[in-house]
């Protein structure tokens, strides 16, 4: 040994041919810069070929651990340093590993073992260590910087070693071992769901400790897993005492309340919503004007009156960023004295409220607006429904005397019908992209079980309440943006020019031309139109819809792609939408002279939150919507069902069940008999060696073969293909496919999505 190693004698007595200990390379390549393996073996004087590949092990184990990072070809070593950490935030797969998510560079893959440290969720500072086979930057976790929550539900269980709560999906990696005399004391007994508080976190040789605070009742499924999910993602569910006790404090409005406002409560003002709609947050009425021209009002609650800036009501709203909608629960962003209370415009009861007032052309293009506070009392609190009905046949029996024997009613809501054709007009000549897909909702039986799933439907009724919003919508984005005031605006940008390649290559299939970057709203439409009478439209509209950005909240406009608008804000859902409550406060202060409010945030950190607590709410749900649809086909495995292929990927079809509008994964390798390549660009999945042929929209008779509840997914098994869709009646040949791999059978239990 012909190098100088303080760490000599310890490397002796672990190795028969020991090689220069982590420190002495770590401080060689601080003092001389970075070196290759060869350049290393070279200054530590090493020839014999065993030594040099054990050099070559040691620095691939320090660049896994995170002690020194490697760059170019041939690889060149360099010490780490502040430079290299990153912060993100921890998300967890059910299989074990997990990801660092990072907002400005790719996400670092973390491996089983660096979980072992973290919960989903969780703020850490990381290191990027090498590239895996699959292209991926692996990562090592330095510091856990912020733990996402210290509480969580889960399942007491017991092994040799003791008891432990485990979790479910997404910390079913992590569990949380508790004493025994803890599960005595609170009585739990095994398979109990259990709240459990960490009291000492997880490291790479120990397990997290807990202590069991409550045992849940286990009867209703459904209520479980949403308080299970409100935990996982950190959504606040109980209000301050602060909040509650100002919501509260605010009794019905009187005449003080009214000044300084106009006076609408003649006028008739009507709710159009859902059957099992409890919050109202915008009235509606219409009138034709002189010359074939309307006038339309869209009164929204004045929530700006109660939730004063920086008060505690407005914290906790903010804090919330939306209501969270759960299948027969919501989640309020205001107190429910006030969503459901002062700030609904529930019938025949004063309200306060912030009016759109619009002029639009017989044209249908809108002239002039204004806005002001008024005092209102609907006239009616209506349904889709019973408007529909109205609409189809005015003498309809079923139909609410509320608007059958109000004369003023009945012109307004008819003014409105006719309003609502011309505004269509318009959205067609804007080519706004409305797309076939469908909606469901589940309707439960009286154990908290599923009882079916339903499709919503939308009317006509349905859809002029939204045109009446997107008019206000519009209005108040112009109006703030002509005032310069401080609000959100609700942006959704073009597809990406990967996407538009994508949808360039499947429009192919139906002969129609597509730009392989920045497509317009018109390119988009002129598919839609081809499409939508079409068996499979509904598959086709899912994935242009995939293709499609995520909108967002920013201080900065730059317009809604998709509804095809130059400038757009959210103004008609402050019960509900934090930024629709700060673009009333502005509006307001604007139109009655007074100070803008300042608030204790900044508009760019305001634009950020909202938008987090958007995709929050939005992932939560769609969770707890998965997890009841999973636990619901756990008693029909082994049945049969219809479906229709609407995803096709290298590694299967997800088909959706055409009854219960639940998805599956038939997986390759239950395909069928035959070697099947993947065509991207047709979105099929094509047998090599019959030519068998699955791709969107085909019709097909799936089994149940099992679920994963901690995976959230079904695995159906192909039963045969009843019927191809129109454009998977013949192929050509596919270009540039790539193989999909095929697995020699199914292993039990497991998930198949890869």
């Amino acid at each position: 040994m012909s190098w100088n190693d303080p760490n000599a004698s310890a490397e002796a007595k672990k190795y028969i041919n020991p090689v220069p200990s982590r420190e002495l390379i770590l401080s060689t390549i601080t003092e001389q810069g970075e070196l290759t393996h060869p350049q290393l073996a070279k200054v530590f004087n090493i020839t014999d070929p065993d030594q040099f590949d054990a050099l070559g092990h040691r620095l691939k184990a320090m660049v896994r651990d995170g002690q020194v990072n490697r760059d170019g070809r041939p690889y060149r070593f360099r010490t780490v340093t502040q430079h290299d950490v990153v912060r993100g935030t921890v998300s967890a797969h059910p299989k074990g590993f997990g990801f660092v998510l990072l907002s400005d560079m790719p996400d670092l893959f973390l491996h089983e073992k660096q979980m072992r440290w973290v919960f989903n969720g969780d703020i850490v500072d990381a290191i990027g260590t090498s590239t895996d086979n699959r292209g991926r930057t692996e990562g090592r976790i330095v510091e856990v910087t912020e733990r996402h929550q210290d509480h969580f539900i889960g399942t007491l269980a017991q092994d040799e070693d003791g008891y432990c709560v485990e979790l479910g999906s997404p910390n079913n990696h992590q569990p949380i071992t508790v004493t025994d005399d803890n599960v005595q004391a609170v009585g739990a007994k095994i398979g109990s769901p259990v709240k459990v508080d960490v009291v000492e976190w997880p490291n790479q040789h120990e397990f997290a400790t807990g202590n069991i605070t409550e045992v849940l009742n286990d009867d209703n499924d459904r209520e479980l897993i949403i308080e299970t999910t409100l935990l996982n993602y950190d959504i606040p569910s109980e209000f301050s005492e602060a909040t509650l006790k100002q919501a509260n404090d605010y009794r019905e409005p009187s005449k003080k309340d009214f000044k300084g406002r106009t006076d609408l409560r003649d006028l008739p003002l009507v709710t159009i919503d859902g059957e099992d709609a409890r919050d109202f947050d915008d009235a509606v009425f219409a009138e034709k004007r002189p010359g074939g021209n309307y006038r339309v009002l869209v009164a929204i609650a004045d929530v700006s009156f109660y939730v004063t800036p920086n008060s505690p009501l407005d914290i906790d709203a903010y804090e919330r960023g939306t209501s969270v909608y759960f299948p027969h629960r919501v989640i309020p962003m205001l107190p429910e004295v006030l969503s459901n209370g002062l700030c609904s415009l529930n019938p025949n009861v004063d309200r306060l409220c912030m009016v759109a007032d619009i002029k639009v052309s017989r044209a249908g293009k809108v002239t002039g607006y204004e806005f002001y506070p008024a005092v209102m009392n609907s006239q009616a609190r209506l349904t889709y429904n019973q408007v529909n009905d109205y609409l189809a046949n005015p003498k309809d029996d079923s139909i609410p005397k509320s608007l059958t024997d109000n004369l003023a009613v009945r012109k307004s809501v008819d003014t409105l019908h006719q309003l609502y054709d011309l505004l269509l007009k318009k959205r067609e000549e804007r080519h706004a992209m409305e797309f076939e897909t469908v909606e469901t909702y589940i309707e439960f039986n009286e154990k908290g079980g599923i009882a079916a799933i339903l499709p919503r439907t939308r009317g006509d009724a349905h859809k002029l309440i939204e045109e009446c919003m997107l008019l206000a919508n519009t209005c108040a984005a112009n109006f703030a943006l002509e005032n310069e005031l401080p609000v959100l605006y609700r942006n959704h940008d073009k597809p990406d020019s990967e996407k538009s390649l994508r949808i360039h290559e499947y429009a192919k299939n139906f002969g129609i031309s597509f730009p392989e970057e920045s497509p317009t709203q018109a390119d988009y439409q002129r598919l839609i139109e081809a499409t939508k009478d079409r068996p499979d439209a509904i598959s086709v509209h899912s994935m242009l819809l995939r293709s499609m950005m995520q909108a967002n909240y920013s201080p900065d406009n730059i317009g809604h792609f998709g509804l095809a608008y130059d400038e757009y804000s959210h103004f008609t859902s402050p019960i509900r939408r934090y930024p629709d409550l700060m673009l009333h406060r502005a509006i307001k202060a604007k139109v009655t002279n007074s100070p803008q409010p300042v608030m204790e945030f900044s508009l760019e950190g305001a634009g950020t939150q909202t938008s987090d607590t958007e995709r929050r709410a939005e992932k939560a749900s769609r969770f707890v919507e998965s997890w009841l649809k999973c636990h619901y086909m756990k008693d029909h495995v082994g049945e049969e069902f219809d479906g229709v292929v609407t995803t096709v990927t290298s590694f299967g079809l997800f088909v959706t069940l055409k009854d219960l509008y639940i998805d599956g994964l038939v997986h390759i390798s239950n395909v069928g008999n035959d070697f099947f390549v993947y065509d991207e660009k047709q979105q099929q999945l094509i047998g090599k060696d019959k030519g068998t042929l699955f791709g969107l929209g085909d019709s097909v008779r799936v089994k149940v073969a099992g679920v994963n509840m901690d995976l959230l997914q079904i695995d159906f098994d192909l039963q045969e293909k009843l019927q191809a869709s129109q454009m998977n009646q013949t192929h050509a040949k596919p270009a540039e496919s790539a193989p999909a791999k095929k697995k020699p059978r199914r292993s039990s239990g497991k998930s198949k999505k890869e």
